[in-house]
């Protein structure tokens, strides 16, 4: 049980699950993806990767952060967004089409 970390602790509040995914960010935005933020980020793991297959320790955490890719993030994000203009309406996007807000 030494060195084993129950997946009930390995939230996204875990400091050293913190600790890794500002790291992964970083490597991210240092190389690719200089626009990601700390939430997508987290919105990847939580809704992506971790959706169905919860990590079951600290090493299985680790590991599945620092193998994301940037395309994995990429296509997830704008899956997300395609999502999100769905459910809007017409009117939020005035701004963006030149329109006069209604």
């Amino acid at each position: 049980r030494k060195g084993r970390v129950q997946m009930e602790s390995l939230d996204l509040k875990n400091k050293q699950i913190q600790l890794t995914l500002m790291l992964k960010l970083q490597q991210l935005q240092r190389e690719q993806l200089p626009g990601l933020n700390y939430k997508n980020l987290e919105d990847v793991m939580l809704k992506l990767v971790w959706k169905r297959n919860h990590p079951k320790t600290l090493h299985e955490a680790v590991n599945d952060i620092l193998s994301l890719s940037a395309d994995q993030i990429v296509r997830f994000l704008s899956k997300q967004a395609i999502i999100e203009g769905y459910h809007q309406e017409l009117s939020e996007f005035s701004d963006l089409i030149g329109g006069r807000n209604v």
